[in-house]
């Protein structure tokens, strides 16, 4: 297998202007926000089509899950296996919280001790999980794997490659777009547009920076997830030194320039000036019952609800958010990390969900997991290492829940599990493209279109069927 850790960055370019230094020097908060000169195309019309609003938002558990611990098999002879498999590592029977689920007939599941929350959200039908998905480029067997016959993700096992693909979409080559910026760009290139907001991008990112909101046009926005959207530095400051700056910044943008790149310069720090002061505006005005955990993830939650709260006061029908939950990379003591962390994602998730329902919208918006890939099954003493297919989830009134979709197999016994790639690690059965390409559409984009953000998407699905791509969403 490829693990190599080789990692091609984001090349990003701002033409270098001649403008004062004293405002130059304090721009780097803002220019997070917007550093590509396309950030001045986020949105071109102020006309809005249908009163119909829907959110995606993005919650990716950076450094590899470990989610066979997550999504746990309870029949009898599956435990049995899954307890002799995982060693050290199998949670307890008494701490296994069970699900009702309905297409599972036969076999029984149930979730970490530490996600009570997300149990009830499945059990009542606001949640449901994809079993044994992961990155692929084509159908794939493990013999063919071995033999080299059909093509496996590049740099498999890589953090920076898989956590990448899963972003972008694309398992065959490095890219620099995501499949939510192409998302994005879709929705906004429609006629007669979504949004109207032209200061602030649809593509909302709790986590500064990254390549799945990242689209030929469309580039995140990053918030802070207490303060909100970022200003320049000492921009409104009171004491004479920062004046003198704030005079310094607005002369800069007032001024008029012939040279293009000096102009674009100018006009991304204006709109960012500009942007900041309307989403704050906007944010402040919200008032929400719901009580959000303090933690990062918590405020990250939070300040996504207020958002949505203030979509209409800021022009958006659409919107996608990103939310980075890191330090899933558990080569040891997983068990205790993971029971925390779990806590944090269960905490934060739960207090979403309420405020959706506050502010009406839970029909409108679906929540759904990433990661770069699951752990293998064996521990390595006391944690467990990178691995390929895993289970994720999806939260919201769109989603078909009390459901687990693809395949989770039918045993995690090692030598007898037909997917089982060796040392623990699982061949997946359902390809993640699938898993966004229905994500996508129910968002708004057209099944004709699918094609374009998903390259490989025709090896496992037929746009042209009258069915979904795996069935977990209600597409309206």
């Amino acid at each position: 297998m490829n693990s190599s850790n080789k990692y091609i960055t984001r090349r990003r370019f701002l033409g270098q202007a001649s403008c004062a230094a004293l405002g130059s020097s304090t721009l780097l908060s803002t220019l997070i926000n917007l550093k590509a000169t396309n950030a001045l195309a986020l949105a071109n019309s102020d006309v809005m089509d249908g009163d119909d609003y829907k959110a995606l938002v993005c919650i990716s558990l950076n450094g590899g899950n470990d989610s066979f611990n997550m999504l746990i098999p309870t029949s009898g002879g599956e435990y049995a296996d899954y307890t002799a498999t995982r060693t050290n590592l199998a949670i307890p029977s008494s701490q296994i919280l069970s699900l009702n689920t309905l297409n599972t007939p036969g076999r029984t599941f149930g979730l970490h001790s530490s996600l009570p929350n997300l149990r009830n959200m499945f059990n009542t039908g606001e949640a449901a999980f994809i079993a044994n998905i992961g990155t692929l480029v084509e159908p794939i067997t493990v013999a063919e794997f071995w033999a080299g016959t059909k093509a496996a993700p590049l740099g498999l096992l890589s953090h920076s490659d898989q956590l990448q693909q899963w972003q972008t979409g694309v398992t065959s080559d490095r890219s620099a777009t995501g499949w939510g910026g192409k998302v994005a760009d879709l929705i906004n290139d429609m006629t007669p547009p979504f949004n109207s907001n032209e200061n602030i991008s649809m593509n909302i990112s709790l986590d500064g920076s990254n390549i799945f909101q990242t689209g030929n046009q469309i580039i995140e926005y990053a918030v802070d997830p207490v303060r909100g959207a970022r200003e320049i530095i000492g921009y409104n400051d009171d004491w004479q030194f920062e004046t003198l700056r704030k005079n310094a910044i607005d002369n800069m943008l007032n001024q008029t320039y012939s040279d293009i790149y000096q102009r674009t310069y100018a006009n991304v720090l204006k709109s960012a000036k500009d942007s900041f002061q309307e989403f704050n505006g906007a944010i402040e005005n919200v008032t929400l019952n719901t009580i959000f955990p303090e933690d990062y993830i918590g405020q990250s939650m939070q300040m996504t609800a207020k958002t949505i709260a203030a979509r209409n006061t800021l022009g958006f029908k659409r919107q996608i958010f990103f939310i980075n939950f890191g330090g899933w990379d558990h080569h040891d003591e997983v068990l205790v990390a993971q029971s925390n962390m779990f806590t944090v994602l269960d905490d934060a998730m739960q207090s979403f969900q309420d405020a959706m329902t506050e502010l009406g919208t839970k029909d409108c918006v679906v929540t759904f997991l990433i990661s770069d890939f699951a752990r293998t099954l064996t521990s390595n003493g006391n944690g467990t290492d990178h691995a390929w297919g895993g289970n994720v989830f999806a939260v919201g009134g769109p989603v078909k829940g009390q459901n687990i979709y693809g395949d989770y197999p039918e045993t995690l016994a090692l030598g007898t599990n037909p997917l089982d790639v060796g040392g623990g690690i699982v061949l997946p059965t359902t390809s993640a493209d699938m898993y966004f390409a229905e994500l996508s559409h129910w968002f708004g984009v057209p099944k004709s279109n699918l094609n374009d953000v998903f390259p490989n998407l025709y090896r496992f699905y037929d746009t042209s069927s009258p069915d979904s791509p795996i069935d977990f969403l209600t597409i309206s």
